[in-house]
């Protein structure tokens, strides 16, 4: 099944780009507002957790964050106090 854009169609019953959109959205959305860096290393890494992200709509990104943050600062305190 495909869409076939020269004869001017652009959705063919549920064949369309908006999911693949969103996905990409989430994962801008994080690179520019969390991350600024993701190395290639572990890109899947961050697209499994972006994927998590969106497939747990009621999680938002603030919460990720803050977890994120609290993950961090409990490694350091046990690192290094």
């Amino acid at each position: 099944m495909s869409v076939n854009h020269s004869a001017k169609e652009f959705v063919n019953e549920m064949v369309h780009t908006n999911g693949i959109e969103s996905v990409w959205a989430v994962l801008k959305r994080g690179y520019n507002g969390v991350y600024h860096h993701m190395s290639v290393k572990h890109l899947p890494r961050y697209v499994s957790e972006f994927t998590f992200r969106l497939n747990q709509g009621n999680v938002k990104i603030h919460t990720m964050v803050r977890i994120a943050s609290m993950v961090k600062r409990d490694v350091w305190e046990t690192a290094y106090l």
